[in-house]
């Protein structure tokens, strides 16, 4: 990695650089809780600039991350073809790229949505690129679990965006979010195992065994199970939403028997972690369309009414 030539790369590098698809599902996770957040539609204009805001700030977050892992990053498979390790860009590009979109991203929150909003989306943006990357993801097997409560904001960064409070909802939302995230990536780390160890990252596996982590994988999945029951039990979600969790979160459950049960299969993990995923979008989409057909039979009960 050659960072003393000022290389610029073109628009695609900067893209690959803003985690694309991990940047859509925490927007997407943002958009629910805007919709979530009211009975009826959101506001348009707040709803269009949260978006765009959270978004930029996710990927400002992502190319901080991708800058300060650049050195481990050309030591393992998954990530060596990525533009800094390949010398695409310099890492003075990168910055000021993560620099501007961050910037921007906060005049926007701040001044066109709501100053909770904005303090909250820089919280988690420097809780992801400076505490977990540099500090957490190095100094603990619980990194995970720590700096996961950076990636579960967007959900309450899209509620308060709307209604500039914290509620019980986007709590729950949040708790939804964190309690998916470890056994998702613990998945991704019993897969790369060799690498988390050749870049002596203390990843779960890697500290204290494969074992013990498919242990965790499966606690985890049975509390995430129990944790997406909640919506419908204090109401906030109807019976769409319950049997759309329950079908998810057994199947999300089966996946963390069998790799509990079975540590042949060198390929179940990578599934498991691809699975989860797909889980997280299904159950979000979800929270909405349940959100909106029980909006449609009050709607309809008040027209009967009136």
């Amino acid at each position: 990695m050659n960072t003393n030539v000022e290389t610029y790369g073109d628009w695609r590098d900067y893209y690959e650089l803003t985690k694309p698809r991990v940047v859509l599902l925490i927007v997407f996770t943002a958009i629910v809780g805007m919709f979530l957040s009211v009975p009826g539609l959101p506001d348009v204009t707040a709803m269009l600039l949260g978006t765009i805001g959270i978004g930029m700030a996710s990927s400002s977050a992502a190319v901080f991350n991708h800058v300060l892992d650049a050195r481990t990053d050309i030591l393992m498979m998954r990530t060596r073809g990525r533009p800094l390790p390949q010398g695409r860009l310099t890492e003075k590009a990168a910055l000021t790229f993560a620099s501007v979109l961050c910037v921007i991203s906060m005049i926007i929150l701040w001044f066109l949505v709501n100053p909770l909003t904005a303090i909250l989306t820089f919280m988690s943006l420097i809780g992801y690129a400076v505490v977990y990357t540099v500090w957490l993801k190095r100094a603990t097997p619980q990194n995970i679990v720590i700096g996961g409560a950076a990636g579960a904001a967007p959900p309450v960064l899209g509620w308060t965006a709307i209604t500039n409070e914290v509620t019980a909802g986007a709590l729950l939302l949040f708790l939804i979010v964190f309690v998916w995230t470890p056994p998702h990536f613990w998945a991704l780390a019993i897969a790369r195992l060799e690498e988390y160890r050749k870049v002596d990252i203390p990843m779960l596996p890697v500290t204290h065994g494969v074992a013990y982590t498919r242990l965790n994988i499966l606690l985890y999945s049975i509390l995430l199970l129990l944790v997406t029951v909640m919506p419908y039990l204090i109401g906030m979600s109807g019976l769409i939403y319950l049997i759309a969790a329950l079908g998810l979160g057994v199947y999300f459950l089966s996946y963390a028997i069998r790799m509990y049960r079975d540590h042949q299969d060198e390929e179940l993990p990578m599934q498991m972690f691809r699975y989860s995923i797909a889980y997280l979008g299904y159950l979000f989409t979800a929270l909405l369309v349940d959100h909106y057909f029980l909006y449609q039979l009050s709607f309809q009960g008040l027209l009967t009414l009136n």
